[in-house]
């Protein structure tokens, strides 16, 4: 966290909640009449929007008024869990044929048919 993060939620930052992942929210008023206020997260390790939940994501966006509940709102079972993007990691999802993944496509199967302009 930069310094000025860290200067201004010590003088105006009032806590909020904190995530399963360990991140930490935080508003202050708005300082400017008629404006919304000032809402931001606090990650906890390296800076990474993917760990922040649906449920924190909509009150830092104010989609919704109030934050969420303590431990999160209750989990439907058709709910996946919120996973952190996986993209440049060896855990990436790579489709048959990519380079990384063996760079064999399967064949064509003769009904693909070019587009040539008249």
């Amino acid at each position: 966290m930069n310094l000025g993060t860290w200067l201004y939620t010590r003088l105006y930052g009032e806590a909020v909640g904190t995530d399963e992942f360990g991140n930490r929210y935080f508003r202050a008023p708005s300082r400017i009449q008629g404006r919304h206020e000032r809402r931001w997260v606090i990650y906890k390790g390296e800076p990474d929007p993917t760990t922040v939940p649906p449920e924190w994501h909509a009150w830092l966006h104010f989609s919704v008024i109030d934050p969420p509940p303590p431990g999160g709102p209750r989990r439907r079972a058709w709910e996946r869990e919120t996973e952190p993007n996986a993209t440049g990691t060896p855990e990436a999802y790579r489709p048959p044929g990519h380079v990384l993944s063996g760079g064999r496509r399967a064949r064509a199967t003769g009904d693909y048919e070019p587009w040539t302009p008249h």
